[in-house]
């Protein structure tokens, strides 16, 4: 089976390599992430008319893409150089919305870079729990409202409006989860930001009676599978980083000497490398099924991606700690990017749930199955 991106992808994802390359390298991350913003709009709007917003949208949504393999080829390009703009926002709320239908001014908008969109659904006390939702909706004359909370919202203070998830009604489960857009500057909506430790930014929101505008009404499938692609996504940004440490420790063992030679001659070395390439192939296998399944049906997509998800995050463990450990001393210094794709692969590994939450999600689908 042929799992190479395609000409398109791969001119688009070889664009978006050099970009980075050049107007993206670590110091200048550095900058964007320490700013009071956490994020950069000129880096934003020049990324989205480079095309990569584009890219995570269908034909049929305005863009030119929008299948697993487009967010694998751009999110592995965005992970290897630590990028810290709103990207996943961007794929899981405009996912969404276009599984919604009726939004394609925002999706529009979204695409060019002069609307940012953050996805907020996890709440302090769902553990990752898809349908654990305690945020409550509410009619207010035509409209509708929000109350209730939303916990670790990537890059919530960069936006424009954010795609909220409330219970509509008393029920329980999969049922009553509706999908609603709140305006940023709604009065109603108190955001509380923070930094992260991967050098990223979250936030705490907090809905009292916040003014909403109804998307979907049943939106629980909407919710999961814009979660599909939001792992899918990070399972590539993954991907990128951990070949990026790859990379960079075996260039330092060609060169750090000891006893006159290089580190890289002596067998246990070789040895440890040989693990850590064998294990990253593995997660890039794992990921390539995920997003492979991505377009499937919902039982395939779901195995898929919670098994990419568990690999990652434990693949992730291995090759940081091993970086780490035969640069030595240097490997956590701040000037070492090192350190910082290691802390960014600690973050994945937590994010839309962790190994522990994945590995049960698996078994449990394969029962039912």
């Amino acid at each position: 089976m042929d799992f190479s991106y395609g000409e398109d992808r791969r001119m688009l994802a070889d664009t978006l390599g050099r970009y980075l390359q050049q107007r993206y390298p670590i110091e200048t991350r550095h900058r964007i992430s320490g700013s009071e913003t956490g994020w950069s709009p000129e880096q934003w709007a020049a990324l989205a008319e480079l095309g990569v917003v584009g890219a995570l949208f269908a034909e049929d949504a305005g863009g030119f893409g929008g299948d697993g393999f487009d967010i694998a080829a751009l999110f592995e390009q965005l992970g290897n150089a630590l990028v810290v703009e709103p990207f996943l926002g961007a794929l899981m709320a405009g996912r969404a919305l276009a599984a919604a239908g009726g939004q394609e001014e925002l999706i529009g908008e979204i695409i060019s870079g002069s609307t940012i969109l953050a996805f907020a659904h996890e709440e302090p006390q769902s553990h990752y729990d898809l349908t654990e939702v305690a945020t409550r909706a509410e009619r207010s004359g035509d409209g509708w409202t929000l109350t209730g909370a939303k916990s670790v919202v990537p890059q919530a203070e960069a936006a424009d409006r954010i795609l909220v998830s409330a219970r509509i009604g008393g029920a329980s489960g999969e049922q009553g989860i509706g999908l609603f857009l709140v305006d940023a500057k709604s009065s109603g909506l108190s955001i509380r930001g923070y930094p992260l430790i991967d050098g990223g930014r979250g936030g705490e929101l907090t809905l009292a009676n916040a003014t909403a505008t109804l998307v979907a009404e049943d939106g629980f499938a909407l919710v999961e599978d814009a979660v599909a692609a939001g792992i899918v996504a990070l399972c590539w940004e993954a991907v990128g980083i951990m070949d990026a440490l790859k990379r960079d420790t075996l260039d330092y063992l060609r060169t750090r000497k000891q006893f006159g030679v290089p580190i890289g001659k002596f067998q246990a070395l070789q040895h440890r490398m040989a693990t850590v390439a064998l294990e990253i192939e593995q997660a890039r296998s794992a990921a390539i099924n995920a997003a492979d399944a991505l377009g499937g049906d919902r039982n395939r997509r779901e195995r898929a991606v919670s098994a990419a998800k568990y690999t990652i995050g434990r693949t992730g463990t291995i090759v940081a700690e091993e970086a780490i450990q035969m640069h030595g001393g240097i490997g956590m210094t701040w000037e070492l990017p090192l350190s910082h794709h290691a802390k960014r692969l600690t973050m994945i590994g937590h994010q839309l749930g962790d190994e522990d939450h994945h590995l049960a999600r698996f078994t449990a689908l394969d029962l039912a199955a």
